[in-house]
Order: structure tokens, then sequence, then C-alpha cells
């Protein structure tokens, strides 16, 4: 098999979560454990950190992986889903003057067909096959440490199979858990509340292993302390020398010095703010452990600045073109899509005082399991929507979505498009000057919008 022909296969063995929803869910370890022992334990041979959160994990995992790269180390990094190639998913990279690596080709081929009886026999989910052949490239690669995000959940994600960090018989295993934040998504799966969320979540936790916690409420504070307790990790801040735990919002690291460590971020969008506080506190609390070499303020400075450039992360508040103004974003639920929303609302308040005659135009669309309610009414309702769909089993109709989108917001002025092609080129044949274009809604229609402008 070539390359196309392998991922054509794999999405045949096993349909990924993108294209099929909750009948490619598989949670619990069992597939991982075979997976793990016929490939001989690849998740014992690297040095780990492990993230998740209901947004913000794609982001963080690139800030922290970006600024471990600047500082020397040779870093892997596993990610999903990916927007256009699959071997996005799987990275490695070291030093500040080089893109990171995605998997090549061949390797991917190579694994698929030396695994390929085994694969059948088993048949793990297609998260679960992409992170073996993750885990595996990472221990071939010898990596100084891997930046693992989760794929679903936490607690009975197949990512959860990293142990807690061990010096025998290599240094290996988890050496930072990190949980950007709960919000109500995956609902379905992982609980009806943020409580419970939050404990799927924060299942990742190991014993003895450091913690970071980047946001939490009322509802979701005491299920991670009675779970960092659970792990004797618990403690009071950053400053005691004991101290496993740490709730980032309340640290005054990254406000306190931000002109003089990271005054720059590659990754723009007002949400990225609690995110480079997240990454910022778990890069420091990485010196407190000495598991790692000192990770430098400049190493932080210079990896924040250069995110994207050096991990190749795209889709977060990604200004497209400026004249006219194209910008795209992965946000995809409510909580994710609050910040765009606000964002949104401000960059128009800034064209509307420099141009009078400036018109927002949103091309949309939204997977199934979203909570669309609460999407339709945080969204700005003084634009020209493009109502789509992305080509995906999971996406709502646009025809569907038009219509609860009335029902909720009737005065929308819209339009239906069965394709993300078709509504950005109508879109963009509309957009005068002055007008600001947004695409978004779903991580499938970013994909498909950054393979059209690739191809343009």
């Amino acid at each position: 098999m070539n390359y196309k022909e392998t991922i054509e296969y794999l999405y045949a063995l096993q349909p990924p979560f993108h294209l099929v929803g909750a009948a490619a869910y598989k949670p619990g370890l069992q597939n991982t454990e075979l997976l793990m022992e016929h490939l001989g334990h690849p998740e014992q041979r690297f040095k780990s950190i492990h993230i998740t959160g209901t947004n913000g994990k794609g982001s963080v995992s690139h800030l922290i992986a970006a600024s471990l790269q600047a500082a020397g180390l040779k870093v892997g990094l596993y990610t999903s889903p990916h927007l256009v190639d699959f071997r996005e998913r799987v990275r490695v990279g070291r030093g500040k003057t080089e893109r990171m690596n995605e998997i090549e080709e061949s390797r991917v081929v190579e694994f698929v067909e030396k695994n390929k009886d085994f694969l059948e026999k088993v048949k793990p989910s297609f998260f679960e096959t992409t992170m073996a052949l993750a885990f595996q490239y990472f221990a071939e690669k010898e990596v100084d440490v891997a930046v693992v995000e989760v794929g679903l959940g936490g607690r009975l994600d197949s990512t959860n199979i990293l142990p807690p960090y061990s010096v025998s018989p290599i240094p290996h295993g988890v050496i930072l858990s990190v949980i950007t934040n709960v919000g109500m998504d995956h609902t379905e799966f992982l609980g009806s509340t943020l409580s419970r969320i939050a404990y799927e979540k924060a299942g990742i936790m190991k014993p003895n292993v450091p913690c970071v916690v980047g946001e939490v409420e009322n509802e979701t504070e005491p299920v991670f302390i009675e779970a960092a307790k659970r792990n004797g990790i618990y403690g009071e801040g950053l400053e005691t020398d004991d101290c496993k735990i740490w709730f980032a919002e309340r640290c005054m690291y990254l406000m306190r010095e931000r002109h003089r460590v990271v005054s720059e971020c590659e990754l723009k969008g007002m949400y990225q703010e609690k995110n480079m506080q997240t990454a910022f506190v778990a890069l420091r609390s990485l010196n407190t452990s000495n598991i790692l070499p000192n990770i430098p303020s400049e190493a932080i400075a210079y990896g924040f600045k250069k995110v994207c450039s050096l991990t190749g992360l795209r889709g977060r508040w990604e200004t497209l073109s400026n004249q006219p103004l194209v910008i795209c974003d992965t946000g995809h639920n409510s909580h994710g899509l609050k910040y765009v929303s606000q964002q949104l609302r401000q960059t128009c308040s800034e064209y509307a005082r420099k141009y009078t005659n400036s018109r927002l135009r949103i091309v949309f669309g939204m997977v199934d399991d979203k909570d669309v309610e609460n999407v339709i009414r945080l969204m700005p309702t003084n634009a020209k929507y493009y109502f789509t769909q992305a080509g995906t089993h999971r996406a709502i109709p646009a025809e569907r979505l038009f219509e609860m989108w009335k029902q909720i917001a009737p005065q929308t002025d819209g339009a239906i498009y069965h394709s993300v092609t078709e509504a950005v080129k109508a879109a963009m044949s509309e957009q005068k000057e002055h007008d600001i274009l947004f695409i978004g809604g779903s991580n499938y229609v970013i994909g498909e919008l950054l393979k059209m402008w690739n191809e343009k």
C-alpha cells in the first residue's frame, strides 16, 4: 500500500470519531493494553506531559512543546484531530530554528503493514491505532519528552495508558499532568454536569506526579482537590516546595512578568490569554521537578513568540487575509465560542470606528453533538451568515442548522450552502474591502477551509 491507500485502509478498518461520532468511541484501556504489549511497551520508553481539557488543550500542548523545543530538547507532540493531513497528529522537533517534522508517510505505511494482522484481529479504534503509532515513533526517535494530548475525557482515554514517572528501567512516564478547563461538551460520554466532566478529566492525575489546572469553578474545584488528595499531590501553590498541584489562574507569574517574559505570542485571540497562563505555569512547574533540564525564561518567550512557526499549529484565530480581513478559528462549542464571539464583536467595533460601511460575514457549520442552542445565543446577530456543512457524517445539515438558528434568532440574515468551499466562495465574492469574514464552528469546517486555501 502507498500512503493514501494506508490512510483509507485505517478509515475503513475502524472509522474515526470525526466521521462517525459515538460509534468510534471505545472507552477503556483494554485494546490499548493489548496494543502496547504487542509493540513491546513503547509508552515505557519516554518521558511525557499529559494534557486534557474541554478547550485549549491543543493550544497549550503546542505552547509547551514549542518552549521545550526552544530550550534545546528533542520533543514529540501528539494531538488530534488533524485539520488537513493525518501526519499532523504526530510530530518531532528540536531546536529554535527548525519547524517540527511530521511523521514520514513511509513510517505510517510501514507501521500499518507490519501490524496489519494484529489490527484486524483486535480491531482497536482509529484513535487507539494512531496513538500506538505515535508512541512507537517517539520511542524510536528517543525523544527527551513527548507532549501528549488526550483524545476525549481523560480517565478512560487510551492515552491514559501512560504510566506515572519512574526511573526504572529507564526514566519514563508522565512527569506532569495538565487540565486546561472544564466545559459542557461530549456530555453523552463524560456526563451532564461540570463536576462529572471534571471527574473524568481529573482521571489523568497520577500518584506523586505534579498537575496544573488552568481554570476552576465552584463546581469543579472540589473535584480536582479530591483527586489531588487521592494521588498525594495536594498543595497550596507554586511558592511551596512540596506543592504538586497548581491552579494556574491564581498564579501571578505570567501577568506579573508579561512584558519581560512573554511579550509576544504567535497565537492570537482573547481566549489565548488563559491558555498562555496555563502553559506558562506548567513550564515553570517543570523547573521545580528537576526531571528535565532547566527551561529558561528566554526559551519560553521564544516558544510563545514562534509557537505556530515551530509546531505548525493552525486555525486558532488565524488571519488568512488582511485586505479584506479573513479570519478562521476552530472553536466548536459554547465554552470556546464565547470567547470567539467576544473577539468578533471587538474586531467589528474597531472596524466600525474606521469604516462606516463595514459588515460582518460568517461562514458557519457545526457537528451534531454540540450545544447548538447556546452557541446560537452567543454568536453575533448583526452578521450575514453562510450556513454550511463539512463532509462528515456528524455534520449538522446546513438546512437544519439554518432552521435552528432562525427559531432562536429570527432576525438572522442567512443562506444555505452544501459545502464549505461553496460557502467560502460565496462569502468572498460578496465581501467588500472593509468587510470582516469569519469562518468557524467546527474543526472539520476549518480543515476543509485550509485545504482549499492551500490549494488556492
